[in-house]
């Protein structure tokens, strides 16, 4: 409850930001000229104003994006208001794995330094579809794509570091929907990725962003053990105002109208979180952490199980490796989720 009131009056939390905080807001003394940054899903919403954001604080940003059509009219629009701004567009589709791998290719035949990956592109399938890949169209979307595309970078990213002085930052975008998954993750992926008995698309959804979650955290124990000067952090957005519509009218209805329209968030606003944890120096060294409204936050239980993560990871490497066979692999998954009670035991 109190969460809720805070978050209605954005009251400012531990960072002096709080759920009204915008991404100018956020990111007003940073000086991004030196760096360079790859947002996915930077055509629209959230990405969109993600990027626009950087461009203004200098960074130079490199868009992939499905359609280089749009992609092209993101560059256009944010070139109109800061024409000093270096932004360079490529192709990649997300839910295919070879798509990642020419992207990666391309972009390192750039020889580019890396300093930011924003994960942020996302999709809730209503309809059940498969990828090219064999996996669940949600799942290798939000999750699996952006899990190569990370895997892939990390070395430029840990070089980019070390040659700089200025240590690399790794945002996943989540959701608080990924507290909504219960059961078993990777037994669920294999069903849906079968076929569409079991498939529902929020369920599909949550599960891509417990994944987004349990990626952060096992790539946050690679990194320290590692000793790159590389942080991984994932962030929850919030609910992004859009145009709501009413059925019928009535008191009721537009009590609640009202009340979900203040727990609703502008574009602006809903970027915030992600380019402060993108850019912020008082996050430094800051790793594996949860953040809502430019603050630390909690978790759900299964989204803080360390077992999960790794097991997540090893299946994960699995799934994108160029040999895999994803029949064979769905056994692989029921083998290394068995043992369950140790995972549980360990978030109690």
């Amino acid at each position: 409850m109190i969460e809720t009131v805070k978050h209605l009056i954005g009251s400012g939390g531990p960072s002096g930001f709080g759920s009204r905080s915008t991404a100018d807001h956020v990111t007003v003394n940073c000086d991004l000229r030196s760096l360079t940054a790859i947002i996915t899903g930077a055509t629209s919403g959230i990405g969109a104003e993600t990027a626009r954001v950087l461009a203004k604080r200098g960074a130079r940003l490199v868009i992939p994006a499905r359609s280089l059509k749009t992609a092209e009219e993101t560059k256009s629009r944010i070139l109109s208001e800061f024409p000093d701004a270096e932004i360079i567009v490529m192709h990649l589709d997300l839910s295919s794995l070879a798509s990642v791998r020419r992207f990666v290719a391309d972009f390192e035949s750039l020889h580019l330094p890396l300093n930011i990956l924003i994960n942020n592109a996302g999709k809730y399938a209503h309809k059940h579809a498969i990828s090219e890949d064999g996996v669940e169209m949600t799942f290798a979307t939000n999750y699996l794509g952006h899990f190569l595309l990370t895997k892939l970078l990390l070395k430029n990213m840990i070089e980019t570091a070390a040659q700089t002085g200025v240590q690399g930052r790794i945002v996943n975008v989540t959701s608080v929907i990924h507290s909504w998954f219960s059961g078993d993750m990777l037994q669920y992926l294999a069903d849906i990725s079968r076929n569409n008995r079991s498939y529902d698309a929020t369920r599909a959804y949550a599960l891509s962003k417990l994944a987004n979650v349990l990626h952060t955290i096992e790539l946050s124990r690679i990194l320290h053990k590692m000793d790159a000067n590389v942080t991984a952090n994932c962030v929850h957005p919030g609910i992004v105002r859009t145009r709501l519509t009413r059925d019928q009218e009535g008191l009721i209805t537009d009590l609640v109208f009202f009340l979900t329209s203040k727990l609703l968030k502008s574009v602006p606003q809903a970027a915030a979180t992600t380019c402060y944890v993108a850019t912020s120096p008082r996050l430094r060294n800051v790793c594996g952490k949860y953040f809502a409204d430019c603050n630390e936050a909690r978790t759900s239980k299964l989204g803080s199980c360390n077992v999960k993560a790794q097991r997540l990871w090893t299946a994960s490497e699995l799934l994108v490796s160029p040999a895999s066979c994803t029949p064979h692999l769905y056994q692989t998954f029921k083998y290394s989720l068995t043992n369950d009670a140790i995972c549980k035991s360990q978030a109690l």
